[in-house]
């Protein structure tokens, strides 16, 4: 069973990844996914890969789509965040099924809700980094 801190690092690196692809696509985009996600299953995934894949296909769209995203308000950009953390879990859910691992409870969509209430003040959070390197 995976510990609360456990599922907090995974919102939290996806959260990350998702907002430099979207504020900067340059600096995080496909690259910073794809390596984040590689480090998600060396640690902790049945399946190698299969963090590397979910995390690269919603960065990618997270980067082809940033300036749309960017212009919207906070609470639209959650719901859209909301749809990458879907899209993001059920990719591990297709993948889990796929390869035969079992599948966990119901509560691994809870991070798509909670991903989504936490995006406006991890945004500003790392806005504030954002701010101060340029």
């Amino acid at each position: 069973a995976a510990s609360i801190a456990q599922v907090l690092f995974v919102v939290f690196l996806v959260l990350t990844v998702l907002y430099w692809s979207i504020a900067s696509p340059r600096a995080g985009g496909i690259g910073l996914g794809f390596f984040s996600g590689l480090m998600l299953d060396v640690f902790q995934s049945p399946v190698l890969g299969e963090h590397a894949l979910a995390l690269t296909m919603i960065t990618f769209v997270a980067a082809r789509e940033h300036q749309k995203i960017r212009s919207k308000p906070a609470f639209q950009q959650s719901l859209i965040v909301f749809a990458f953390l879907v899209a993001y879990e059920a990719l591990l859910f297709f993948i889990d099924g796929w390869t035969h691992h079992p599948i966990a409870s119901p509560l691994r969509w809870v991070h798509t809700v909670s991903g989504a209430i936490l995006w406006a003040p991890v945004a500003a959070l790392l806005n504030l980094t954002n701010d101060r390197r340029r």
